[in-house]
């Protein structure tokens, strides 16, 4: 990946180019999928593929991370926080249409251009093995997330309006099978080394080895999630998966701040001249800092030193919390303030905002690009830190490793891929701290000390525990490195129910925790044979455990 920069520049300026012809040549190309199948550009197709894809990836990660207390989540109902509109952009940038993203030449769905890229791909003298085989990859990465969410997904009718006008949704079973089936097709498509005729492959630079690893990556996620443990062994037996660093699976973004904006998006919202504007989870900064966790400095940039209601004294205008007492269900948990300038917010607050854009914590250096803690105490603004080139993570190295601990044999093996896991998620998130270059690494960084301490003690702690503690310890730790790119972590939640240790919501009666989420409003209203759910409470296909609200515990 070590050309994304130049790469995703080009694909931004490719898109600001075509999207700026009311004031530029009115000569410069249309987008491709305004002509004819066969004149169409498949490098500017593939190019849509992928954002689309990487905007998806955002807004998944994004609710799975608010569920699990990754990230903050705003409102105290579930049903009403999450309403069928959620999900609309991320259905329409699968099929058809919806945008997939600034900067994007075209805005037409991952499985519209991949049905082009093969029509186009059956003229003898034309090799788009590599297009087609990029984009099975990834729509079949997206069908398996669809189902994870909404516990269905159209497949078997999709892409096909003349014939199926109103597609029907196949079970969640069907399309994780269906999807499977298009990985072995992108399989042998990448098998015949085919050329990449220009294209501009954001993620892996148009290294097919890399993608082939991917492809048995995602296998991996999809026989984790079924619990298929014989399947999962064998394709770590075959060794060919994302195993290092060299080959993790995110999207790079850059520092442009106007025409257009490439930085990573919780930067943009962040560091701005008036300040803060993302709300941290409390869950997760309280962890990490009982834990001494060395990501922190990292993962959070604090603006200030205190926190109103815990090392600071309770202040109604700046953190109106902070001079309530708890509510009953909270006995035991953080309500309002997390210590040392940790300033964020409780599961399902949803208090009015008041003047603290200059005191509450901000996004770090990583993933996001932005400042690195070193303890000054500054203030979050324009091009600081990493100027906003951060990472939007998807399926990293030390993912795979607690994907691995998982389906263990024994605890003492978890406990190897537990090590292992943070070992890689440290050392990604270290590499980090070099792009904030004012920065005093020197005195305030983590050393190698440090992390090693860190690990062992997490890992002693792990041995040592039963029942829940251990469960506990071992979730805590997955969802503490998913941090950023989170979209499994909601998966793990509804299979195991782990960690108990996770914050109420803020109101004592939320309704049920949510198992799927609605079917995508737009396509309710679009499709004739489509009713609309009445509840979050569906499960997937995967999920055997009980029904809600007895499960999960900590809801």
């Amino acid at each position: 990946m070590k050309n994304l920069f130049k790469y995703i520049s080009i694909v931004f300026i490719a898109g600001a180019l075509l999207n700026s012809c009311e004031t530029t040549d009115l000569d410069l190309r249309v987008s491709p999928n305004d002509l004819a199948s066969d004149q169409a550009d498949p490098n500017l197709l593939l190019t849509s593929v992928q954002l689309a894809y990487g905007t998806n990836q955002q807004a998944l990660s994004d609710i799975s991370a608010e569920l699990t207390r990754i990230d903050y989540m705003f409102g105290r109902d579930y049903f009403n926080n999450y309403p069928g509109s959620v999900l609309n952009g991320t259905w329409g940038r699968t099929y058809s249409s919806n945008g997939n993203g600034v900067g994007d030449p075209v805005s037409i769905g991952i499985l519209t251009n991949l049905q082009t890229l093969e029509t186009l791909n059956e003229d003898p003298e034309t090799d788009l093995g590599f297009h087609v085989g990029v984009a099975k990859t990834l729509y079949a990465h997206q069908l398996l997330q669809l189902v994870d969410f909404i516990g269905e997904a159209t497949f078997s009718q999709a892409g096909n309006p003349g014939e199926f006008p109103a597609p029907a949704l196949d079970g969640g079973a069907e399309v994780y099978a269906s999807a499977l089936g298009l990985l072995d097709e992108a399989e042998s498509l990448f098998a015949a080394n085919p050329t990449t005729i220009g294209a501009v492959d954001i993620f892996y630079d148009e290294d097919i080895s890399k993608w082939r690893k991917l492809i048995n990556t995602i296998r991996l996620k999809a026989y984790y999630t079924t619990g298929n443990v014989s399947a999962f062994n064998q394709v770590i037996a075959g060794g060919n998966f994302i195993e290092s660093a060299e080959d993790d699976f995110f999207l790079q973004y850059g520092t442009s701040e106007l025409q257009p904006d490439n930085r990573h998006p919780d930067f943009a919202s962040d560091y701005t001249p008036s300040g803060a504007n993302i709300y941290q989870s409390n869950w997760i900064m309280e962890t990490m800092l009982n834990n001494d966790d060395p990501r922190i400095r990292y993962y959070f940039y604090r603006q200030v030193d205190a926190t109103p209601g815990a090392d600071a004294p309770p202040n109604e205008e700046d953190l109106n919390c902070s001079l309530a007492v708890p509510p009953p269900h909270y006995n035991g948990f953080t309500y309002c303030s997390v210590p040392n300038g940790y300033w964020g917010r409780s599961h399902g607050n949803d208090e009015g905002t008041p003047p603290d854009n200059f005191k509450r914590a901000a996004v770090g250096v990583y993933p996001a690009g932005g400042r690195f803690d070193d303890s000054s105490f500054g203030n979050v603004g324009l091009g600081l830190g990493g100027a906003g080139a951060g990472i939007e993570p998807i399926i990293m190295s030390s993912y795979v490793d607690f994907w691995r601990g998982i389906m263990a044999s024994s605890d003492a093996e978890r406990a190897n891929f537990l090590e292992s896991g943070l070992t890689k998620s440290i050392a990604k998130v270290r590499e980090f701290g070099s792009l904030d270059v004012s920065a005093d690494l020197a005195s305030t960084a983590p050393t190698d000390e440090d992390v090693e301490d860190y690990i062992d003690g997490i890992v002693d702690a792990f041995n040592s525990a039963t029942g829940d503690a251990k469960e506990n310890i071992y979730a805590e730790q997955y969802f503490t490195t998913l941090y950023g790119g989170a979209t499994e972590a909601w998966v793990y939640y509804r299979l195991t129910g782990f960690p108990t240790t996770l914050l109420p919501n803020w109101e004592a009666n939320p309704g049920p925790f949510p198992r799927t989420l609605l079917y995508p409003q737009n396509e309710v209203v679009t499709n004739s044979g489509l009713t609309q759910k009445q509840t979050l409470t569906e499960q997937v296909f995967w999920d055997t455990n009980p029904a809600s609200p007895t499960f999960p515990a900590a809801n």
